[in-house]
């Protein structure tokens, strides 16, 4: 992290917006939260205190993206790799969710902001896949943020469901294969009408995709940052957006 931005961090996120260039920001940011563990660890806690403390970085993320009038934002809260975490850490994410849904979704529904998911909540605890329903269902007719939280997601699954689902639409005759493209398969994805995120953050130091959006990402500028995702401020959310308008994007073209 930039010293300015880890002792300032006010004054910093206040100078890089005064950067930024409101005609340039990105439609669509994605967010692999990472570190929540290594955090907790690292300040002598649990993993899951980590995880709980994510919850402030989260806050912050939402409120930045909204102040700026993004219009989506992405956020890998839960892959289904996770699940092979050690059980009492996977319990402990699966309360937190609990938790936070009944803290914030009325104050997101507040601020206009829309939720919705991506990934297989059908395998949750029936109870917490419900809750998450019925956040989509309030926030359903708000037109601000939209915030779209990837929980119980894999790339390489939405894929092999994109397939599956347009097999069986040839095989039943609502598709036919010539028409097959890439926009037209497009319409397979889990959420065909959300764009291509223009930009992807990662946290951590990590400098992978772990299964994240590969269909849409083909083309988004990527970000990594050593920040542990519980200490990611508003500024360091600024400072990728910043990175992001310096980038030259020609989608495998000569300009």
């Amino acid at each position: 992290m930039h010293k300015l931005i880890s002792a300032q961090p006010e004054t910093a996120a206040a100078a890089l917006e005064r950067e930024l260039l409101p005609g340039a920001l990105p439609k669509h940011v994605a967010v692999i939260m990472d570190g929540n563990g290594r955090w907790g660890e690292g300040h002598g806690m649990p993993r899951a205190y980590g995880h709980r403390e994510s919850v402030e970085a989260v806050r912050r993320c939402v409120t930045a993206a909204d102040d700026l009038g993004l219009k989506h934002l992405s956020l890998f809260c839960f892959s289904t790799e996770n699940t092979g975490r050690p059980e009492d850490e996977v319990e402990s994410l699966y309360k937190l969710f609990d938790d936070v849904l009944d803290a914030e979704t009325e104050k997101l529904h507040k601020k206009n902001v829309r939720i919705i998911t991506t990934g297989m909540l059908e395998l949750l605890p029936g109870a917490l896949s419900a809750k998450f329903d019925a956040a989509v269902k309030r926030t359903a007719a708000n037109d601000g943020l939209q915030l779209n939280l990837c929980v119980m997601y894999s790339g390489r699954s939405e894929l092999l469901a994109a397939m599956e689902r347009l097999a069986r639409a040839v095989q039943s005759g609502e598709f036919i294969i010539e028409r097959l493209n890439e926009r037209s398969f497009r319409q397979f994805l889990f959420h065909p009408e959300i764009p291509d995120p223009d930009l992807v953050i990662r946290t951590s130091g990590e400098m992978r995709i772990s299964n994240f959006l590969l269909w849409q990402m083909a083309y988004s500028e990527l970000v990594f940052t050593e920040v542990l995702w519980p200490d990611f401020c508003r500024a360091d959310f600024l400072a990728a957006l910043l990175e992001y308008q310096h980038r030259n994007r020609r989608y495998g073209k000569v300009q």
